[in-house]
């Protein structure tokens, strides 16, 4: 019974003390550089008969330890060694994504927290 009581106050407590983490800081939303409050609960913009998810990117330091956690963050990324709109240098892998998906916010919230990601910029594909 000790047992369990103990598992339950551990719980509790660790995710009490997570959840308040969830948000993120000013400095972390200025990294977002889009509206979040346009997008639906399933991360889509625009007219109920025309929604469409919202497309962001990102540069990250070409070095694998960045780029797994980044992918372990968001499932929706493709990796390329390429500028994008965003002018991603020599030195970096651009990161693409979108907001379809699960937990769309904490995803954006969870990398802007990454020190080595500057900003997320909406990118529009042609």
């Amino acid at each position: 019974m000790m047992r369990i009581f103990f598992l339950f106050t551990f719980s509790v407590t660790f995710f009490s003390c997570n959840s308040s983490r969830l948000q993120p800081t000013a400095e972390e939303m200025q990294k977002i550089r889009f509206d979040l409050s346009q997008l639906d609960e399933n991360g889509l913009l625009g007219p109920e008969n025309g929604k469409v998810a919202l497309d962001y990117e990102f540069c990250i330091p070409q070095k694998g330890q960045y780029r797994q956690e980044v992918e372990r963050i968001d499932p929706s990324l493709k990796i390329q060694t390429a500028k994008g709109r965003i002018g991603c240098s020599r030195d970096q892998y651009l990161c693409l994504g979108n907001t379809h998906q699960k937990n769309y916010k904490e995803v954006l919230y969870r990398l802007a927290r990454l020190s080595y990601i500057e900003r997320i910029e909406r990118t529009f594909f042609e």
